[in-house]
């Protein structure tokens, strides 16, 4: 299996690119979302990896973290979904869009992505529902995993230029401030005694109201969502 690589951008197309390792060039499948936010050709990049193999095929499939690689990993376990209408999915909404449309049952924007009819959405919703809040949580503990190598130890030199300038290597972003805040909510709410479901659902809400609240700004509003109506 194939989880990650490090290497150049040896050119990019409309749907894929080619990642140069030590002179052995791998063709991933991104989403229009990844491919817009890659370095330029030449340049050093790393993407996580998911490796489809069938009898007459086998892609690889590239993302800028491990949480949306992850969202990739559970979208094609649904019935009818595919590799393609993953990336879709995952390029119109983002994982973090994808997490609060799941956690909050909006399947109207999971059929904002390009391919994807009515009942598909319905059905990833239903499937994934319960999925939601450990993938949200993954969202703040996986800095350390994102600490690997520097591109500059595992990429090789480029031939020298008439005015060489060293790029600056593309290390896959750690987990942002928002993510990391919503997986400290889902956590406190958890150890509140909420469902997991229901903790999910109030955190993406509070999450979508105010992008830029912290951990107990979130579990403010979160705890407001789920106190007794009436």
């Amino acid at each position: 299996m194939i989880g990650k690589l490090t290497g150049r951008l040896e050119y990019r197309a409309p749907d894929h690119v080619l990642i140069d390792v030590r002179g052995v060039g791998y063709i991933v499948y991104c989403s229009d979302r990844t491919l817009a936010a890659l370095p330029g050709v030449g340049e050093p990049v790393a993407l996580y990896t998911e490796l489809l193999v069938r009898e007459d095929l086998m892609q690889l499939y590239g993302f800028p973290s491990l949480v949306e690689k992850e969202w990739h990993r559970l979208l094609t376990s649904v019935q009818g979904v595919g590799a393609k209408v993953s990336l879709a999915i995952l390029g119109a909404l983002g994982p973090d869009g994808v997490s609060r449309a799941i956690a909050l049952g909006d399947w109207a924007a999971v059929k904002a992505a390009k391919g994807v009819g009515p009942k598909t959405a319905q059905r990833i919703v239903l499937d994934l529902k319960d999925k939601a809040p450990g993938v949200m949580a993954m969202g703040g503990t996986v800095s350390e995993a994102m600490d690997g190598p520097s591109l500059d130890d595992v990429v090789e030199p480029a031939a020298p230029a008439p005015a060489p300038k060293k790029a600056k290597p593309a290390k896959p972003k750690p987990p942002s401030g928002a993510a990391a805040a919503s997986a400290g909510a889902l956590s406190a709410l958890a150890n509140l005694g909420y469902g997991p479901s229901e903790a999910a659902a109030a955190v993406a809400e509070a999450a979508g109201d105010n992008p830029d609240a912290g951990e107990a700004e979130l579990i403010r509003a979160a705890l407001r969502l789920l106190a007794p109506k009436g």
